[in-house]
Formats: C-alpha cells, sequence, structure tokens
C-alpha cells in the first residue's frame, strides 16, 4: 500500500481538514495509516505538539508518535520553510525530514505526508515542495478549492507535478467556499482540462467528529482509487 503526499493549490484550501477525514476514513477501512508533516510553521501551541496542523492529524490517525518524526521541523512564524529559516537564520533540516519519513514508512501500512503551502512553496534555494515529494518517490494528491482562480492554480500545480514526473493520484475539491464554482461545472472542467482524477468532493461540514468526517468521506471520495 503507497503512502501519499497531499499537497494544495495554495495555503488554506484545507490539506489539513482533507489529510484528517482521510485518516479517519482509513482508519475506519482497518488501515494501520500513519501522518507526517515535515514542515510546519505558525504559532506554537503551548501543550502537545508545536503545530495544531500535526495535533489534528495525529489525533485523527489516532497516534500518539515523537515529535521529531510527524513533525521533523517547525517555525515559529507563517512563512515558507525559506522564508522562515532565513528570518530566524536557522538551518533547514531536510536530511532529517527524509529520514524521519522512512522510519515512519516502516511503523505503518500507509502515511499521509501534508505538505506546507503550494506545489512550489520553497524550502531551499533552488527546492521546492515539488523536490521533496520527489525525494520521498510519492504519488501526489491535489487539494483545490472551488473559488474562482482555482482552474489556474490547479492545472499550474498539475503541470509542475508533470514536469517533476510526479505521479498525481487525482484532485479532491475542498468545497468550501460559498462564492465560488458549482462543484459540477469545476469537476467537468478539470477533468477535460487537466486530464487528471477527480477523486471527489468534500462539502463544508462543521461536525469534525470522527463519525461525521468517515460518513462524508467515505460518501464523496473514491477511496478505492487512492489506496489501489
Amino acid at each position: 500500500m503507497k503512502s501519499l503526499f497531499i499537497t494544495g493549490t495554495d495555503t488554506d484550501v484545507g490539506k489539513t481538514y482533507v489529510t484528517a477525514g482521510l485518516a479517519v476514513t482509513l482508519r475506519k477501512m482497518k488501515v494501520d495509516v500513519g501522518i507526517m508533516k515535515p514542515f510546519a510553521a505558525g504559532k506554537a501551541q503551548k501543550k502537545g505538539y508545536k503545530s495544531e496542523d500535526v495535533e489534528i492529524l495525529s489525533k485523527a490517525a489516532q497516534v500518539c508518535e515523537p515529535e521529531s518524526l510527524v513533525n521533523p521541523q517547525f517555525f515559529a512564524m507563517a512563512a515558507s520553510p525559506y522564508t522562515a529559516s532565513k528570518s530566524l537564520k536557522v538551518k533547514v533540516k531536510k536530511a532529517t525530514v527524509l529520514s524521519s519519513f522512512k522510519k515512519l514508512s516502516k511503523l505503518h501500512q500507509m502515511t499521509l505526508v501534508e505538505g506546507m503551502g503550494g506545489i512550489m512553496t520553497p524550502i531551499l534555494k533552488n527546492y521546492y515542495i515539488t523536490d521533496l515529494i520527489k525525494e520521498m518517490k510519492l504519488p501526489a494528491v491535489i487539494v483545490t478549492r472551488t473559488k474562482v482562480g482555482t482552474v489556474n492554480h490547479t492545472i499550474m500545480t498539475v503541470k509542475m507535478c508533470q514536469k517533476y514526473k510526479i505521479p498525481i493520484k487525482g484532485i479532491i475539491i475542498n468545497n468550501f467556499d460559498s462564492d465560488g464554482y458549482s462543484v459540477k461545472s469545476l469537476k467537468r472542467d478539470l477533468q477535460n482540462l487537466a486530464g487528471v482524477p477527480i477523486l471527489g468532493a468534500i462539502p463544508y461540514i462543521e461536525d469534525l467528529s470522527d463519525d461525521s468526517l468517515y460518513k462524508t468521506f467515505k460518501k464523496n471520495i473514491d477511496m478505492k482509487s487512492l489506496i489501489n
């Protein structure tokens, strides 16, 4: 069973929400699933993992593994790893990230790795999220949204994956925008223009409990295509 890299067309498209939903659903499908957020940034939590995203993902997968494994590097400012490392005068721990992923891969049937920002978020000079996915040798799941402009962003993301020869499992539409495209027309257009499978669309939901996420993702996402 192949691990997956969950990337997005931009920041704030709901990668964490989608990754958490996938983790819950896979777990309830009896898949031994692990999670990883190689780089995280922002204001550190006072308790538990520094990253709130990592906390959410760990609870979804019901794992409590060391922070050094699931989130090898945290930056105490909301910025790309490249910008944060320059501003905070710290080194990017790329080698640690890759070795941590190898360790996690041996602990679980499948590991969901959530990226940071969009596909071309810089980690080092001339080293982007695309390079990290390539080194991890993972297929990508692209999370997009329905807001106007998403077709452009999604096609660019697909094209960059293709340029880097990153296999794309498919696209998940996070339908949390109230003023965007209709899901039906967006599915049609992305399928025709990007030539990538649309795995499904997730509606906005307030109840983020395990049961609610499982029912929503099982109903709306092609999980068989995702894990095969």
